[in-house]
């Protein structure tokens, strides 16, 4: 059996978690095999593997590829199957692509499946009536793929859901309304068996629950791992808190502030966020060692020609080692999406079919602006940060010199500059069969 990620964008090489315990479902009779189309691109029309099924994980931005990978494998005659974000939320179009679709999460569904695929009965759609008890979330199988493809992170999950109503967010869909988190010492037995210092909460909000994370960092603290996350601004508003975070190795977080404006915030329902506090919050993470990793979105219903100046300059003045800059992005199965289709303001109501899609982006019509002012203003936000005087302004020359500090924070930020005006501006597709140790090791292998 094959196991593949598609890949429609250059995202970091990081170990797909879902695969892996998709893989720790399986049988251990069955002989799995995975690939990932972003490491090592899949070439459809030359060999592909001889296997007796295909699974495919899918996000909407890679649903597109995702298709053209199983009509390849299907035209040889072998069954695909596709689960993820996208098919959960479009099986009916899924369905039209493969053999059987998983809806939700797998943990029951995907042996039931693997039963009937063995007796030659395979169902259409498998779907479990109820979300897996979180103690019942089965250890990650890492060794489907080959570590030194990426980077010398370990994915791990300690929840699952959020408990948040943000009208454009897809968790709700596949994860329900429910926030699920895994026993503490599995999750602490299954990080001890981790082989690398870092590692990376592939949790969509690691401090949601204030006593499970409370006892979750602490039990952390003996083991002296470095670890990354996303958390929510609702978690951080405690000092003592982010005291603890930093005493049990959190390097870094990933936090969507999404909006500088109240009314953003409220008409997309993420009540947690107060752009008040934002300053207060990113300085207390700062001083006691935490970077942060931001996200903004734009052409959200009260955003103005303005919005991007004056997120630029917030995110200057704050020193974040990194943000993200998307454009609002109507994902199906969200509130937003539906919203914006009775609205009339959908420009292409199945976006994630078209060829180099963020080409094609905004995807909608937005209201403070038209789609090529918030467009030129997102490639605008996009050059001013990454611009050489921003990244030494943004340096925390006044803060203790913290590892990422010393030694990432130029060397990313330089990478990221160059990725953005390629990629991002440029529109090229870079891909990480390119970067620096691949090529290297590649050169060694031809001679």
């Amino acid at each position: 059996m094959e196991l593949i990620t598609p890949a429609a964008e250059d995202n970091a090489p990081i170990p797909n978690l879902s695969l892996a315990t998709v893989a720790a479902l399986t049988p251990p009779d069955i002989e799995v095999s995975f690939s990932d189309d972003l490491i090592n691109p899949l070439d459809l029309n030359g060999d592909l593997k001889e296997v007796d099924l295909v699974g495919i994980s899918c996000s909407t931005k890679t649903a597109l590829r995702a298709y053209q990978i199983a009509q390849a494998y299907r035209e040889r005659g072998i069954p695909v199957v596709m689960g993820g974000i996208h098919p959960t939320a479009l099986p009916d179009e899924v369905l039209e692509h493969c053999d059987a679709v998983v809806v939700g999460e797998a943990e029951e569904s995907w042996p039931r499946l693997i039963d009937d695929f063995r007796r030659g009965n395979l169902e259409r759609i498998y779907k479990q009536e109820d979300f897996t008890p979180p103690e019942e979330i089965p250890q990650a199988r890492r060794e489907i793929y080959r570590a030194k493809d990426y980077f010398p992170i370990d994915s791990l999950q300690a929840t699952r859901g959020c408990p948040y109503l943000c009208d454009f967010c897809s968790v709700r869909r596949f994860f329900g309304g429910t926030y699920r988190y895994r026993p503490i010492d599995a999750v602490i037995a299954e990080t001890r068996s981790l082989r690398h210092k870092v590692i990376m909460f592939a949790d969509d909000n690691i401090v949601g629950h204030p006593r499970y994370s409370q006892h979750l960092l602490e039990a952390l603290i003996p083991l002296r791992k470095w670890w990354i996350g996303q958390a929510s601004l609702a978690g951080l508003e405690d000092e003592a808190k982010i005291k603890l975070m930093a005493k049990s190795g959190c390097k870094g977080v990933l936090i969507g502030f999404e909006s500088l404006s109240e009314e953003n915030i409220r008409a997309s329902r993420k009540h947690q966020n107060r752009p008040a506090d934002y300053l207060s919050i990113i300085r207390t993470l700062h001083r006691h060692g935490i970077a942060v990793w931001a996200s903004f979105m734009f052409g959200l219903d009260h955003d103005d020609k303005g919005i991007f100046e004056r997120t630029v300059r917030f995110a200057i003045e704050a020193k974040f080692f990194s943000v993200n800059f998307p454009i609002l992005t109507p994902y199906p199965g969200t509130a937003l999406y539906e919203r914006l289709t009775e609205e009339g303001r959908l420009t292409d109501e199945h976006w994630w079919l078209l060829e180099n899609q963020e080409a094609h982006a905004p995807h909608f019509h937005p209201r403070g602006m038209t789609r090529e002012e918030l467009r030129e203003g997102w490639e605008w936000t996009w050059r001013e940060y990454y611009s050489y005087a921003s990244i030494l302004r943004r340096f925390q020359w006044e803060y203790p010199p913290t590892l990422v500090n010393k030694a990432i924070y130029f060397p990313f930020n330089l990478f990221q500059r160059r990725f953005i005006h390629k990629k991002v501006l440029g529109g090229e597709r870079l891909g990480w069969t390119k970067v620096p140790w691949k090529t290297r090791r590649a050169n060694q292998l031809k001679t």
